[in-house]
C-alpha cells in the first residue's frame, strides 16, 4: 500500500499515511497487513488502523499499543485470535512459498503422527502437565528428545527426519512445547520458560533410560529451547545439543519480525512489547539468550541454519557459534529457509548428525 507524503519525512519512508508531523501517525503497511491479511481491527484513527509513528521514535498513544499488543498475542498466547486461526503465518515469518516443500511437509507429517508411539504425561516445575509421544526403536543406540518450533506440532517438524532417526537407532521423545497443543500452559515463552520443561525432560529420560545417550534437538522455538537449556544444570546423560534454525533470545527475533518483516518502528514497539512479556511471564524479552547460556554451557553443540532463513536471520547461528564455551558446529545449507533445512540438504544434514554422534555417544 503506497503511502502519501504528509508532513513527516519518517513516515513517507516508512510507507505510512495522514501522520501529521508525528503526531497522528498511521501505520498503512502494518495496518493493511492486519486488516487485509489477517483480518485484525486493531485501533482505528481517522478512518485507518493506528500505530506508531517513528519521527522521534515516539509513541503513538494507544493505537500502538493496539497494534503491538495484536501482534504479542499473537506470539505468545496459547489460543490465537480467531481471525488468524485460518491464515498463513508467511507475513510474519517472511517465509517463501515453495509448494512441494508444502506437500512432502504435509505426508511425511501425516505418517509420522499415525505411527506407534507411548503417550507420557510430565509435571513440570510449573505444575502444568506436559505431553510427550515416545517412539522406540529396538537396540537403541541414543534417545532424542526432539522440541517443535512456534506454533507448530511435533509431527509437522520432525516428519521429514523421522525415518532417518529410526535407521540410526535413535528412540525419540517428541515432546508438545507448553501452551502448544495438547500441553497445559496459557504462554508461550520463546524459550524463557520452556528451557526448564527442557531440562524436566532431560531428567525424565535419564531416569527411564539409564545408560542411553541422550540429546537434546529442537527447531526454531525447538532450537532456542534446547539452546538456553544448555546453560542450564544437566544431568550427565545429555551428550550433546542440536540445535536447527535457532533464534538467540525473544527480543532478538521479535525486533527482527517486527523491523524487516512488518517494517514497524523497533525501538518503540519493543518498550510495549517487553512490558507485557514481563506480565505474562515474569521475564523480560532480553532477561535471557542462547549467547548467554552458550557462554557458561559444557554441553557439545551441533548447530544448523539455512542459508536464506527469512525469519531467523544467518547471523544469530553465527552469534550462537561463536559464543559457545564448548565443542561447537555449524552446518550452514546452501538456499534453505526457515527450518527447511533438512528438506533442502539431506545428506549434508544426516552425515553431521551421524558424526556428532559418533564423537560424542561414548
Amino acid at each position: 500500500m503506497a503511502g502519501r507524503r504528509v508532513g513527516c519525512k519518517a513516515c513517507a519512508r516508512a510507507g505510512l499515511t495522514a501522520c501529521r508531523g508525528g503526531s497522528a501517525g498511521i501505520f498503512a503497511g502494518t495496518a493493511s497487513l492486519l486488516a487485509g491479511v489477517y483480518g485484525i481491527s486493531a485501533i482505528v484513527v481517522d478512518g485507518h488502523l493506528g500505530a506508531l509513528c517513528p519521527a522521534g521514535g515516539a509513541l503513538h498513544g494507544a493505537a500502538a499499543y493496539g497494534v503491538t499488543r495484536t501482534l504479542m498475542d499473537v506470539a505468545m498466547k496459547r489460543d490465537m485470535p480467531k481471525a488468524l486461526q485460518h491464515k498463513s503465518g508467511d507475513h510474519l515469518t517472511g517465509e517463501s512459498h515453495d509448494e512441494l516443500y508444502r506437500e512432502a511437509q504435509k505426508t511425511a507429517a501425516n505418517r509420522l503422527a499415525s505411527s506407534e508411539t507411548e503417550t507420557v504425561l510430565l509435571e513440570n516445575r510449573d505444575g502444568l502437565t506436559l505431553v510427550g509421544h515416545l517412539r522406540e526403536c529396538e537396540n537403541a543406540e541414543r534417545l532424542v528428545i526432539a522440541f517443535h518450533g512456534w506454533r507448530s506440532a511435533w509431527y509437522r517438524d520432525f516428519g521429514l527426519l523421522a525415518d532417518f532417526l529410526s535407521r540410526e537407532q535413535c528412540s525419540v521423545l517428541y515432546v508438545e512445547q507448553r501452551a502448544q497443543n495438547e500441553s497445559e500452559g496459557d504462554y508461550i515463552g520463546f524459550g524463557l520458560t520452556e528451557r526448564y520443561d527442557c531440562v524436566d525432560w532431560a531428567n525424565w529420560a535419564a531416569e527411564r533410560f539409564p545408560g542411553l545417550p541422550v540429546y537434546l534437538m529442537g527447531v526454531s522455538l525447538g532450537g532456542a529451547t534446547v539452546l538456553m537449556a544448555a546453560g542450564d544444570i544437566l544431568p550427565a546423560a545429555v551428550h550433546g545439543v542440536i540445535a536447527d534454525s535457532a533464534y538467540t533470545s525473544p527480543r532478538a527475533i521479535w525486533q527482527h519480525v517486527m523491523g524487516k518483516n512488518l517494517h514497524l518502528p523497533v525501538r518503540a514497539a519493543t518498550v510495549i512489547a517487553d512490558l507485557l512479556c514481563q506480565k505474562r511471564l515474569n521475564a523480560s524479552s532480553g532477561s535471557y539468550s542462547t549467547v548467554e547460556a552458550l557462554k557458561n554451557t559444557e554441553v557439545p553443540v551441533l548447530l544448523i541454519h539455512g542459508e536464506d532463513d527469512h525469519f531467523v536471520p544467518l547471523r544469530m547461528a553465527f552469534e550462537n557459534r561463536d559464543a559457545c564455551a564448548s565443542f561447537c558446529k555449524l552446518l550452514v545449507i546452501p538456499g534453505a529457509d526457515h527450518a527447511r533445512t533438512y528438506y533442502m540438504g539431506r545428506g549434508a544434514y544426516e552425515a553431521a548428525m551421524r558424526a556428532f554422534w559418533e564423537h560424542f555417544d561414548k
